[in-house]
């Protein structure tokens, strides 16, 4: 176990376990696809109001889930480059996480019951998955994270599951517009993922987490890093060219030089100095998601 940090309250303690900061990764699938809805002329307030709020729990029970796990599998130590975590600093105890991890994704099934009523079966489907998948990415016999399908999950679940899923309620529809949208939103997500165990690589080796960064070396993460931001780049031009979308669309572009910027801080920094690219990269994700929404939404009154 690292070492206990007594300067912490516990309030402070438990906005440390929920990690404020990927609530944005909950955020921007939910923003995507609502605003999707709203260009289609299908918006239902109400369903984007508790997809958002299920969409905070289920990323706050996993990042809950994997405080603990991590801390249980020896992940999290003392000398970890990231931020500090309230399981192997002591500032939490077990049970305590254990009951915060059951009300999360128990509050999460009961909203989602309600959505199911308004729509079909479909959406609970979604939510079990969604749920099964949040406590499997660290916890089970099979963690996910742990077995190189991290990148994987958090691309379907943040990105197509979640933007889909979001259309979908206001829809009763799968579309290939939803699938389309949900690609740049899954793959600056999982960048965010990407970064950290860029970061964390070495550590990773020592608690055999094999994650892609592991598994296939730096090289590889730095590269699949540029991938996803050119998919990302190239679906707004998809969009403007093949769907009858306005050049609004195209405003996600005016973010080249900042993803230039990332691009060269994956290649320049090292160790501790990634949780700066890392945070980076999440605002990138976020800002990402507001001007693709706000494309789709301006397109709807353009016309």
């Amino acid at each position: 176990m690292s070492k206990t940090n007594t300067n912490y309250s516990k309030l402070n303690s438990w906005i440390l376990a929920i990690r404020p900061k990927t609530l944005f990764a909950a955020l921007v699938p939910v923003l995507v696809g609502s605003s999707l809805s709203i260009n289609q002329g299908k918006f239902f307030l109400l369903y984007s109001f508790l997809a958002l709020i299920c969409s905070f729990l289920i990323q706050i029970g996993t990042n809950l889930t994997n405080d603990l796990y991590d801390h249980l599998k020896g992940a999290d130590t003392a000398h970890r480059k990231g931020p500090i975590r309230v399981m192997a600093s002591g500032l939490i105890k077990t049970n305590e996480i254990k009951f915060a991890i059951i009300l999360c994704f128990g509050l999460t099934f009961i909203i989602g019951l309600y959505l199911v009523y308004v729509t079909d079966w479909k959406i609970f489907v979604v939510g079990i998955l969604s749920i099964i998948a949040g406590l499997a990415y660290t916890a089970g016999p099979f963690p996910l994270a742990y077995n190189g399908l991290g990148d994987l999950f958090v691309f379907i679940f943040f990105g197509i599951v979640g933007t889909m899923g979001t259309y979908y309620l206001h829809s009763m529809e799968i579309s290939v517009l939803s699938f389309l949208v949900s690609i740049p939103v899954g793959a600056l997500i999982t960048n965010i993922l990407i970064v950290n165990n860029f970061r964390d690589i070495e550590e990773d080796k020592k608690v055999n987490k094999k994650t892609l960064a592991v598994i296939f070396g730096k090289k590889f993460s730095q590269f699949e890093y540029i991938i996803l931001l050119f998919i990302s780049f190239l679906i707004p031009i998809v969009l403007f060219l093949f769907y009858n979308f306005s050049f609004l669309i195209l405003l996600p572009l005016i973010t080249i030089p900042f993803a230039v910027r990332l691009v060269k801080m994956m290649f320049t920094h090292f160790g501790s100095e990634l949780n700066l690219t890392l945070e980076q990269t999440a605002k990138y994700s976020a800002l990402f998601g507001i001007l693709i929404s706000a494309g789709l939404i301006a397109d709807k009154f353009y016309k």
